[in-house]
């Protein structure tokens, strides 16, 4: 019988136990749900893991067979030296869902123009701000995995002009897909309205620094649901200042939460969302996981193993 230790921050759990208790048992496996404190290391079999909660230190579980992570990105778990067993990442179909809405909200205001008419509700009528057709809009999406897939598949499908960019080649039916760092210029010259979807990785930290935000189209509109760091802060806001960005909506963060401080929180061209664009549901996230267990103890591979060397 499998021990599964839940070694996420305990606020979690209340969410989590009975749909882990569901899932597993959907598959026949009959397994020892544990917290920490409730059973040895060196007996765990599976750790299922966020940062934040009892556990820091992988040294001790030495018969663990995967740490499946409650997070899709992994940038902050793969840092931890002590972490040598194998690690998977979280793709749910829920936190897809959650991105694909979140992108095509934000996408669509822009494209409408939805700010300029909340902001002139006095009476004037302002019939001549009208948007040009979706096909008229290019609309980058920087990334392409899982997210930025599924992102890029629901823009083409409202008949944005959409390229996809990504460090490898990928095939994207109704995108135009381009790839590798000599690409990029091209990616981001079509990107009327650009969306952040890369993992943090060391190449692509400060990725959009002043040069590669000087590539934009004139007046381009960014968002960045993906990573804080993708983005080079003071260029950003300097390209705010001189209207060749014309808005970002930013909702992730260097620090988090962001600083009351930080001049991103009274900017007028720039929202900011707390952390929102793609929640892990427990209600789905804990079939994956299930998923992975039963696949291991069938000798099958894990799915979402990450790649250390590539960071995701």
């Amino acid at each position: 019988m499998p021990e599964i230790l839940f070694a996420a921050p305990d606020r979690l759990w209340p969410a989590y136990e009975e749909h882990l208790a569901r899932e597993l048992a959907a598959r026949g496996i009959d397994a020892r749900l544990r917290r920490p404190g409730e059973v040895a290391p060196e007996t765990v079999d599976y750790l299922i893991y966020a940062p934040g909660g009892a556990v820091s230190d992988f040294t001790p579980f030495v018969r663990a067979r995967a740490v499946l992570s409650l997070w899709a990105g992994v940038e902050r778990i793969i840092a931890n030296p002590t972490l040598t067993q194998p690690l998977t990442r979280m793709v749910d179909p829920g936190l897809t869902e959650g991105m694909v809405e979140w992108v095509t909200g934000h996408v669509l205001r822009a494209h409408l123009g939805i700010d300029a008419h909340l902001a002139g509700q006095d009476g004037v009528w302002r019939n001549g701000i009208v948007p040009p057709l979706a096909r008229e809009r290019g609309v980058t999406v920087l990334g392409l995995g899982a997210l930025g897939s599924a992102a890029a598949r629901m823009l083409a499908a409202l008949n944005f002009r959409v390229t996809g960019w990504s460090a490898r080649p990928k095939a994207i039916d109704g995108v135009a897909c381009l790839a590798g760092p000599a690409q990029l210029p091209a990616a981001l010259a079509r990107a009327e309205i650009l969306v952040l979807l890369l993992p943090q990785t060391p190449e692509t930290v400060d990725l959009m620094d002043a040069r590669r935000l000087a590539m934009l189209p004139k007046g381009a509109v960014i968002l960045n649901p993906g990573r804080g760091s993708l983005i080079d802060e003071a260029a950003l806001l300097a390209a705010l200042e001189t209207g060749q960005v014309a808005q970002a909506t930013l909702d992730v963060f260097r620090t988090e939460p962001l600083p009351p401080e930080h001049p991103f929180w009274a900017h007028p061209r720039v929202t900011v969302t707390p952390h929102v664009a793609a929640e892990t549901r427990p209600v789905s996230a804990a079939g994956v996981i299930a998923e992975n267990i039963a696949r291991d103890r069938a000798g099958l591979p894990l799915l979402h193993l990450v790649d250390r060397a590539r960071g995701y």
